[in-house]
C-alpha cells in the first residue's frame, strides 16, 4: 500500500513538474519523423497480464516489422531524436502514465515483451511477476548500454536471451524477495545520477 501511494504521488508529481518538456519532446518527435508522438508495445505485467507500454516513440514508422524487438548499436531505424531521446532516457518519461493507470511501478524489474518472458522457467517467471514492473531498477542501471553490448555480437536476439537475460533475472529476483522503500529512493537516485553524468 504505501509503495503504491508512493507510486501515484512521484508519478503524479513528475508529470505536473514535468509537463512543459514533455510538451517540447512531443513537438520535436513529431515534427522529427512522420508517425505518432507515442510508441506504445505489449508488455507482461503484474501476474501475467498485458499491458501497454507508452515511450516517446524514437523509431521510424513500421520498424518493428523491420528489425528485432531489441535495439542493437547505432539502429538504423533510431531517428535522429530518438538517439538523443534514448541516450538520457527521456523517452521512457512516458512511462510515469502507466505508473498512474496501475500498469507499473517507478522502481520494479522491467517488463519484457512476452517471447522474451517466455525464457523464463514457469516459477521464476511467476516470482517475478508478483509485483509490477517498474521504470527503473538496478538492471536498468548495470544495463544502460545494452545496445551496445548487443552490437558486439554476431546473434543479438541468443545473446540477449543467453547472456543477459539471466543477469536481469538475477536482479529481478533479488528484488523482489527484499525490497523497501529506502531500497526505491536509492535505486531513483542512481538511476539519476546515471543519467546526469553520461558523457555527451
Amino acid at each position: 500500500m504505501a509503495k503504491r501511494l508512493f507510486d501515484l504521488l512521484f508519478s503524479g508529481g513528475a508529470l505536473l513538474l514535468l509537463c512543459p518538456l514533455l510538451l517540447l519532446i512531443a513537438a520535436w518527435v513529431k515534427l522529427g519523423s512522420d508517425g505518432p508522438v507515442f510508441f506504445r508495445q505489449i508488455r507482461v505485467g503484474l501476474h501475467g497480464r498485458l499491458f501497454s507500454i507508452y515511450k516517446f516513440r524514437t523509431m521510424y514508422m513500421d520498424a518493428e516489422r523491420r528489425g528485432l524487438q531489441i535495439t542493437v548499436g547505432t539502429d538504423p531505424r533510431i531517428t535522429s531524436q530518438g538517439h538523443f531521446l534514448r541516450k538520457y532516457k527521456l523517452d521512457e518519461l512516458p512511462q510515469l502514465i502507466n505508473v498512474l493507470l496501475g500498469h507499473m511501478s517507478i522502481v520494479g524489474p522491467r517488463p519484457e515483451v512476452p517471447r522474451y518472458m517466455d525464457q523464463y522457467a514457469p516459477e521464476v517467471r511467476a516470482k517475478i511477476l508478483s509485483v509490477r514492473p517498474g521504470i527503473t531498477d538496478r538492471a536498468s542501471i548495470e544495463f544502460k548500454d545494452e545496445n551496445m553490448i548487443l552490437a558486439c555480437s554476431t546473434d543479438p536476439h541468443q545473446t540477449y536471451i543467453e547472456e543477459i537475460l539471466p543477469i536481469k533475472q538475477k536482479y529481478y529476483l533479488k528484488y523482489v524477495s527484499h525490497h523497501t522503500l529506502t531500497d526505491d529512493l536509492t535505486i531513483i537516485f542512481h538511476t539519476a545520477k546515471a543519467i546526469i553524468t553520461r558523457r555527451p
